[in-house]
């Protein structure tokens, strides 16, 4: 295979951006070529635009020579953006991956306009290699496979992932980052093999330098030399070159620590699968565990409250139900197990929360009395494709509460049998009971949210609505209606439902609308409580304070 072909034709023939330095290899001694700062103060001077030092130590830790290495500014991250520009041109290339999958692939595909095809993995995350080579088109020229894969934790088996790289008439990226966790070498020393493989490997999982960020590629010196020729001139600056100099002197140690969690990973599972919150623990050979639990949203807000992040990986498909956690030090692990253990308690006031496998904020309220029977599911963050019904016996009220839905971005299931025949007023009043406790429930703690209100214009009326989700209960209502009934709803008893719903809610409501047409009105109404409750319930991402001064909701 002649690797250069695949590159683009532009990369084939642009010159790369050079430096004096790049022509001296020896130790100068009077540098006048960069336009620096001459005082010398350990920082002054630009690094080793190709990062001699780093890659010299990694070709003797790897046994692999130093042409063959790429030394990456962002862990791998630099590497898998890189190679998109190496091979693809834009809009007319294409790439695969394997799904779930690390989401940089996608990431890095989005940003160089690359269309990537991602293919499942069969049963148990196992790589089908017939499947996956069938997705692949004339135009495709990246494939990327994650073994141990993430956020699987599974090795791919080496027998897949060889058939891949011999069938494929691209070049095969395989991110090797959790590597050092699996009783498997890797492809690393088969590099001679396959000129279209690329091993991409990092020191920010088992080396423990996440912070420092950096990580490497590992192929034939054509395509090396090619990621070197775009790069950023200065890409490692000289303070990271010396912490991982000094870091990879510890090899032995860092070997003691891969050897403990691995034994902490063995120990974990045995725990998890003790709890009966758990359904499935996947095998692994990373530093993480998938696992399938019960209410996975839940469970990840519950232990945010505790102070332990994990991931919730719910939403990706293959992974539904699914969290993510990381195999920490034995005292993380064991507090981890601690407050799991302890999750399995009742949910207040008799309503129950429903297993969500979506993994969004949800909660099923249901109330029984003389003049009514209603059931509601509330979904907040629901996913794509959800449907809503709706069913109160009232078609306008149902139109408004198609408004909530609509305009709120909810899913919701509600069902209202009530005395119809004698009022409507218990339908109304029950319906937006329920309906306020399936909002406050679905909330939980409240950590992360917007909590407050919005305005909105319809027609020649226009609607304002003041939202507070912040514990005080409090209504004010300042819209009138000329006419009794708008469709077969008492106008009366608009004003009971918002009151009835910041009650059970508790919510503080204040709603203001004019406009000459009565519909309109009360429809702009509807519509400007949902964007309201949308702004209050989002929930800002990594934000796990409390929207208050108090530090109380």
């Amino acid at each position: 295979m002649d690797i250069r072909s695949l590159f683009r034709a532009n990369v084939r023939e642009m010159a790369p951006y050079s430096t004096a330095r790049d022509e001296y290899a020896g130790d100068l001694g009077i540098y006048l070529d960069a336009n620096e700062n001459p005082f010398e103060n350990g920082f002054n001077r630009y690094p080793d635009p190709h990062n001699r030092r780093i890659r010299t130590k990694v070709s003797e830790m790897r046994g692999v020579s130093s042409d063959r290495i790429f030394v990456g500014g962002n862990g791998s991250d630099e590497a898998i953006d890189l190679l998109f520009r190496v091979f693809c041109e834009p809009r007319e290339d294409e790439a695969l991956a394997i799904s779930p999958s690390y989401g940089m692939y996608r990431v890095a595909a989005a940003t160089n306009d690359v269309r990537l095809t991602e293919v499942a993995l069969a049963e148990e995350f196992r790589l089908d290699a017939d499947r996956f080579l069938a997705a692949a088109t004339p135009r495709t020229k990246l494939a990327f496979l994650c073994s141990p894969n993430n956020p699987s934790a599974n090795l791919l088996d080496p027998a897949e992932v060889e058939r891949v790289i011999r069938g494929f008439d691209g070049v095969v990226v395989l991110d090797e980052a959790y590597i050092d966790f699996a009783d498997h070498e890797g492809f690393l020393s088969r590099l001679d093999e396959f000129p279209n493989l690329v091993v991409l490997q990092t020191l920010s999982k088992a080396w423990g330098m996440a912070g420092i960020r950096i990580g490497f590629a590992f192929a034939g010196p054509e395509i090396v030399a090619a990621m070197e020729r775009i790069k950023y001139p200065y890409s490692v600056n000289v303070i990271t070159e010396r912490l991982v100099l000094g870091e990879l002197e510890k090899e032995a140690e860092r070997r003691e620590q891969i050897a403990v969690l691995v034994d902490e990973r063995k120990k974990l599972i045995v725990a998890l699968e003790r709890l009966p919150m758990v359904r499935r623990v996947f095998p692994s050979d990373a530093n993480f565990l998938l696992v399938r639990v019960d209410e996975p949203r839940r469970v990840y807000d519950r232990l945010i409250e505790r102070g332990i992040i994990v991931r919730d990986r719910s939403r990706i498909p293959g992974c539904e139900g699914c969290l993510r956690l990381t195999v920490g030090t034995p005292e993380e692990n064991a507090a981890l197990i601690e407050a799991m253990a302890q999750l399995d308690e009742p949910t207040p006031d008799g309503a129950t929360f429903t297993p969500v496998r979506s993994g969004g904020r949800r909660a099923t309220v249901s109330r029984r009395s003389r003049e009514t029977d209603i059931s509601i599911t509330l979904s907040l963050d629901p996913v794509s494709g959800s449907e809503s019904q709706i069913a109160t016996g009232l078609g306008f009220f149902d139109h408004m509460l198609e408004q909530i839905v609509h305009h709120g971005g909810f899913a919701l299931q509600l069902s209202a049998r009530g005395d119809l025949a004698v009022d409507e007023h218990h339908t109304i009043e029950d319906t937006a009971l329920v309906l306020g406790e399936a909002f406050r429930l679905a909330l939980g703690d409240k950590r992360g949210i917007g909590r407050y209100g919005f305005a909105l214009p319809m027609d020649e009326s226009r609607a304002l609505v003041l939202l507070d989700f912040g514990g005080r209960i409090a209504t004010r209502w300042k819209v009138e209606f000329r006419r009794e009934r708008i469709g077969d709803v008492p106008t009366e008893m608009f004003e009971h439902f918002f009151d009835s719903f910041a009650q059970a809610a508790r919510c503080n409501l204040h709603i203001a609308a004019r406009g000459r047409n009565e519909h309109h009105k009360i429809e702009a109404v509807f519509k400007a409580f949902a964007r309201a409750l949308r702004m209050a319930v989002e929930r800002k991402p990594l934000d796990f304070n409390l929207p208050s001064s108090k530090g109380l909701l």
